[in-house]
């Protein structure tokens, strides 16, 4: 049985009223160890037929068998098996790969077999040297001359066994002397048993085959052997690999040629990751905003109160007679104190009036409240101390002013603790300072001071009724069910319901719906940029493939599955997305150092899961925009891709 089996094969190009017949019934047959030479003018077919005994083409009809099995009904993938495992191409323009050395150009092949890189290495110097490339191994093919290329290019065509090595005028693009050496290296191929099938127009370079076919007008017109009897051949296809590290030198492959090709374009691709960037910068910028803005806005209500719901007389705040409603008393402050999901309660009551020190009258605002008032409202002490329980008790004329009060009754910066104070004519003595509250709400110009609710009541309002009650709820008691106990307690002692209540943790969770809402709607515009940079990418993807479509074409000729150009084209585009995705976290991050720097009011507030997300968003942009082009780039039809200048 004939290694190689054609059986009228046919080949059209075209359609229609400009459809072709460059091949027409070629039958013909060859035998292992052969050095088979077809020769003819341009465009008589014989390119056409070599590219279709060497699998990177296919016939329109015939038969086309490679050891008795049919290729016609080969897929994509088998036909690279057999490209890979059984035949080695020497082109005569050399097709290698401008960004590899010699000996990677070399050891190409073997990559996809699954060979070890150790032993392809090897296996690739030990070629270049039996070709006289010693020293060489390093060098790019710009370094190398013609005839250094084509040498090269054997190397690779035997890299993988060669069994059959198919050349494609290989001494075309050579002088004189070059090609006589190419030409013996070919000789000693055939002697060692490689089949070897020589396209070419020449008669004298035909001449060194020991058959001559010669094609005219997609025929075979003559079909000439010098000896008939063919030695046997010992040389056999190559054995895959399926180790794991297939897989692995697949993947790291196609990692270091995507690596290549972004260096390769430096510009290119850092025009493509703008897009990215300026998305990742986005979406991480503004979560850290509304982030930091959230955290000083439940700080400040922190400093009103954590856990806290606070009861008033009337219907709600626009209720205009609450102030006529004077149910809230201190009995109903000690009943809610005694319930067992209460950490604290103090009653409230407040008075404008007269401040007056020396020389100086000021408007005030004087709050009656209980000892525990400024643990449960968060307020901090400057100087001095805070009256206690039986300051309280005793209705103690002792009073607590704030930093505002501070500052326009001692300018002079004499110590205010002791001085005594007159309010609405009672005097009061000052026995702290509470230190400056820097938060969003209130008026910061206002001055405040704080009695025991006992003295405010006894001997300053003469009212017996209190204007609200802040409870402290425990922290293992949900503030919503102690809000609905408080409100039934209340509701039975004064027999209905003439008050209401606000409840920290109820603003605490509106602030973070809002502020959560603006966040995902800003992020949302921010999405809009990763989109776009996300068709960029795939643009310039595709850009890519038409830029590279030859070297598509050589890897497919020497082997290369759809799987693995995909894999490459793939793991570029998602390290160009990657890339720009970390860039942009960067960036984001520099932008919170000078803004923290900068702005003192709140910081941005990075959150980790923003990050994570943004760059696993980065990743799959990446594999969904850079898919298409990718796939698009593995179906390529291999004598396609190698005919693109």
């Amino acid at each position: 049985m004939s290694l190689i089996e054609c059986t009228n094969l046919n080949r059209y190009f075209g359609s229609g009223e400009n459809r072709v017949h460059v091949l027409k019934n070629v039958s013909l047959s060859v035998e292992k160890g052969d050095f088979v030479a077809i020769i003819g003018q341009s465009g008589s077919g014989k390119s056409t037929l070599m590219n279709i005994l060497g699998c990177l083409d296919t016939a329109t009809s015939g038969s086309y068998k490679i050891n008795g099995v049919e290729t016609s009904k080969m897929t994509a993938d088998e036909l690279a098996a057999l490209r890979r495992k059984r035949f080695g191409f020497i082109f005569q323009r050399y097709n290698l790969l401008s960004s590899l050395t010699a000996r990677d150009n070399v050891a190409l092949p073997a990559v996809y077999v699954g060979t070890d890189q150790k032993e392809r290495d090897a296996r690739a110097e030990k070629l270049l040297h039996d070709l006289g490339l010693q020293s060489k191994e390093g060098n790019k093919p710009s370094e190398l001359s013609g005839g250094q290329q084509q040498r090269v290019s054997i190397a690779r065509a035997l890299m993988n066994g060669g069994e059959i090595i198919f050349a494609d005028e290989p001494t075309g693009a050579l002088d004189t002397a070059s090609g006589h050496n190419v030409m013996e290296i070919l000789h000693d191929l055939h002697a060692q048993g490689h089949t070897i099938i020589m396209v070419t127009h020449d008669p004298g370079i035909a001449a060194n085959a020991n058959r001559v076919i010669e094609i005219r007008d997609g025929e075979i017109i003559a079909d000439t052997s010098k000896n008939k009897e063919i030695p046997p051949s010992s040389v056999q296809p190559v054995e895959e690999k399926t180790s794991w590290l297939f897989y692995k030198d697949q993947l790291m492959e196609s990692f270091r040629m995507s690596v290549q090709a972004i260096l390769a374009h430096k510009m290119r691709s850092l025009l493509t990751m703008l897009g990215i960037i300026i998305g990742i910068t986005s979406v991480v910028s503004v979560v850290a905003l509304g982030n930091g803005s959230q955290q000083k806005i439940l700080e400040d209500i922190s400093a009103m109160g954590t856990n806290t719901i606070s009861v008033y007389p009337g219907s709600g705040f626009g209720d205009r007679r609450s102030n006529r409603v004077r149910t809230l008393t201190v009995a109903d402050a000690d009943a809610i104190a005694k319930q067992s999901y209460v950490a604290s309660v103090t009653p409230m009551t407040s008075q404008s009036a007269t401040l007056t020190y020396r020389n100086l009258d000021l408007s005030a605002q004087l709050y009656g409240a209980g000892s525990q008032y400024f643990d449960v409202r968060g307020i901090k002490l400057a100087e001095g101390r805070f009256y206690n329980e039986d300051d309280v008790k005793n209705s103690r004329s002792v009073v607590v002013i704030d930093d505002n009060t501070k500052n326009k009754l001692f300018s002079d910066g004499t110590s205010p603790l002791g001085k005594t104070v007159l309010f609405n004519k009672r005097p009061l003595q000052i026995i702290g300072v509470t230190a400056k509250e820097d938060n969003s709400f209130g008026s910061s110009d206002s001055l405040e001071m704080w009695s025991p609710y006992t003295t405010v009541i006894n001997k300053i309002s003469g009212q017996r009724y209190i204007n609200s009650i802040t409870v402290k709820v425990k922290d293992d008691v949900s503030s919503s069910a102690a809000e609905n106990g408080l409100t039934a307690l209340l509701t039975a002692r004064h027999g209905k319901k003439d008050f209401f209540t606000r409840n920290s943790d109820s603003i605490k969770q509106t602030i973070e719906a809002t502020t959560g809402t603006m966040k995902l709607l800003i992020s949302s515009i921010a999405l809009i940029s990763l989109v776009v940079g996300g068709i960029g990418v795939m643009n310039i993807m595709l850009v890519s493939v038409t830029e590279r479509t030859k070297e598509i074409g050589v890897r497919m000729a020497i082997g290369a599955r759809q799987s693995n150009i995909l894999q490459q084209f793939l793991i570029e585009a998602v390290m160009i997305c990657l890339i720009g995705g970390l860039t942009g976290v960067l960036l984001s991050g520099t932008i919170g150092v000078v803004f923290n720097y900068f702005v003192t009011d709140f910081p941005m507030a990075f959150s980790t899961f923003s990050i994570i997300a943004a760059v696993l968003s980065s990743t799959v942009i990446g594999v969904v925009f850079g898919f298409m082009p990718a796939k698009r780039a593995s179906q390529l039809n291999p004598i396609d891709a190698l005919a693109q200048d």
